[in-house]
């Protein structure tokens, strides 16, 4: 007999190819988390904003997207009606050939907060920008495993654009948030250095990386559920982002929200999806009234 469990409840059939389905109560539990994350950036003073699923690849290539990420990377391309004709959809292989596609011009990014660079190039910004998304993003993996690991997510971002002092106080003031929800919620995480391959490796930038982690990453058991992320003036040099009071580059940071993932964590921290359920919403009470949850989760 199989057992379904709440992460994984409803992912067939899709769950090998990392794309699963959820059901009523995972949908609820995905726009609450969501709506609280939000909810969290409008407080702190962030425009809502919608970006499109797919972006340039070209653009991507400016940001060195492509040589950074190859291994995540997902492109995309529209049928050559012409050559399908004589390359047509395999049934056998559940395929297209590649002699049907198009050149793949558009990309399927691997993070929210790239969209949000490309939009605000060749602009000046206010020395305290703050955009909060959230997009479905897409990653290729060894594999894949119901909510844990996933070729097609959503994931909500925070996104700093301005000062140095503006980017490094976004990461430390949602460092601190994420550190009181976890505690909130009796969800045991783990704050880690990640060591992504953001910046090109034989440069100055990729150097004060390795000095310097660019990136933390917030795990429960081995699963990285939220990242805080700083990127110094790499994206505001590339998009020619520049502050209006000096018009010198952007320091851009942000924080990510894997959506998914947390869905896999509380379920498995709490047993199930009503139990997850309440205890969001029990915390989120408790921070509307000024309680703190209990101290000490997050190691």
């Amino acid at each position: 007999m199989t057992v379904t469990t709440p992460a994984t409840a409803g992912a067939a059939p899709g769950q090998a190819r990392g794309l699963p389905s959820l059901g009523p109560e995972g949908t609820r539990l995905l726009r609450l988390l969501d709506d609280t994350f939000e909810g969290w950036g409008v407080t702190a003073g962030a425009r809502p904003m919608t970006m499109p699923p797919l972006l340039p690849a070209a653009d991507l290539a400016k940001l060195d997207y492509y040589d950074n990420f190859p291994h995540q990377a997902v492109v995309a391309t529209p049928l050559d009606l012409e050559r399908r004709e004589t390359a047509p959809f395999s049934a056998d292989t559940g395929r297209f050939p590649s002699d049907a596609l198009e050149p793949a011009a558009l990309g399927l990014p691997s993070a929210s907060c790239y969209a949000v660079y490309l939009d605000h190039q060749g602009t000046r910004v206010a020395d305290d920008t703050l955009v909060t998304i959230c997009s479905w993003c897409f990653r290729k993996e060894t594999h894949y495993e119901g909510m844990r690991r996933q070729l097609g997510f959503r994931m909500r971002e925070i996104v700093a654009i301005g000062t140095r002092e503006h980017a490094e106080t976004h990461l430390a003031d949602f460092t601190e948030k994420i550190q009181g929800f976890a505690a909130a919620l009796d969800l045991p995480l783990r704050k880690e250095a990640a060591c992504d391959p953001f910046f090109d490796k034989g440069g100055s930038k990729a150097l004060l990386q390795r000095l310097t982690p660019v990136k933390h990453e917030f795990l429960y058991e081995d699963l990285a559920i939220a990242s805080v992320n700083t990127h110094r003036n790499f994206f505001g040099d590339r998009c020619d982002i520049t502050l209006g009071s000096s018009g010198g580059p952007a320091f851009t940071s942000c924080v990510a929200f894997g959506l998914e993932r947390w869905l896999s964590a509380l379920t498995r921290r709490h047993g199930g999806w009503d139990a997850a359920t309440r205890a969001v919403l029990d915390a989120n009470a408790r921070a509307r009234t000024g309680a703190s949850g209990a101290a000490g989760p997050v190691i």
